[in-house]
């Protein structure tokens, strides 16, 4: 899978969420999108489309039947989109999103342990 810097939008999002898992036939997606979404074959025929346009998605054709597969990563979508959330929310700065998440209470025991082992294995990578 390539690598690139890009935002999805909540549609995308969708659709990436379903493909992240392993490829699918347009059929497969409906029938996911319809349970999950409750989108009509027509909006995931349009989604679809859109995003292979965008470069997000891409096929290989089996027969008569596409199969559909995510070209962009999990993680560098994910990557791209904690940047920008950065950027905008917090003029980049990880500590005052940190400091956000504490004030409201929103770090567990768990969250914090995890937090300490993280900055643990980023100062051993800094040394």
């Amino acid at each position: 899978m390539e690598h690139f810097a890009v935002t999805l939008s909540q549609s995308e999002w969708r659709v990436m969420e379903s493909l992240w898992s392993g490829p699918k036939t347009l059929m497969e997606l409906v029938r996911e999108l319809e349970h999950s979404a409750g989108w009509a074959k027509s909006t995931v025929t349009t989604m679809v489309r859109r995003m292979e346009e965008k470069g997000l998605i891409t096929y290989e054709q089996q027969g008569r039947t596409k199969v559909f597969q995510a070209v962009v990563s999990r993680d560098a979508v994910a990557a791209a989109e904690t940047e920008s959330l950065l950027q905008r929310a917090y003029h980049g700065s990880v500590g005052l999103l940190v400091n956000t998440l504490a004030q409201r209470e929103a770090l567990t025991h768990a969250d914090i342990e995890e937090l300490y082992a993280i900055l643990r294995k980023a100062e051993e990578g800094a040394k």
